[in-house]
């Protein structure tokens, strides 16, 4: 995760949204717990589409807000699965935002999500392993 915080990734966002005013505090700054929920959500899709069913977060690492997230920005948050145990999934989440009328995007936050898959009864249940992505 590594990019200057004017470069996206390469990758089509998980989740994308406009910033509106329900999602501020009183000031007016949107609620970093918004943004954060909209992050698990990415990060939640990647897990249960890797792991084909239900799966929970248990740990979040490293999250720092770098840049404020205003109302009417559009805000594309990208994950990608980085590393895989027996029944947790790591995945690495960053979100980004852009003005409405403006191309430049900036990073907001990135962090590290934790996943474990379950099954129907709430128990850890193993998840594949990961592939390593095909050559071109």
């Amino acid at each position: 995760m590594a990019r200057p915080d004017e470069t996206p990734p390469d990758l089509s966002p998980a989740v994308r949204v406009i910033a509106m005013p329900a999602d501020t505090n009183p000031y007016g700054d949107i609620f970093g717990g918004w943004l954060m929920s909209l992050m698990d959500s990415a990060a939640g899709s990647v897990a249960a589409r890797h792991s084909h069913g239900r799966a929970v977060t248990i740990a979040v690492e490293g999250m720092t807000f770098l840049r404020p997230v205003v109302v009417g920005d559009e805000v594309s948050v990208f994950a990608t699965l980085k590393s895989v145990g027996r029944t947790s999934m790591k995945i690495d989440v960053e979100a980004w935002r852009r003005t409405r009328h403006d191309d430049r995007s900036y990073r907001v936050t990135q962090a590290t999500f934790t996943f474990v898959a379950i099954g129907e009864d709430r128990q850890p249940r193993s998840v594949p392993p990961l592939t390593p992505p095909a050559a071109a």
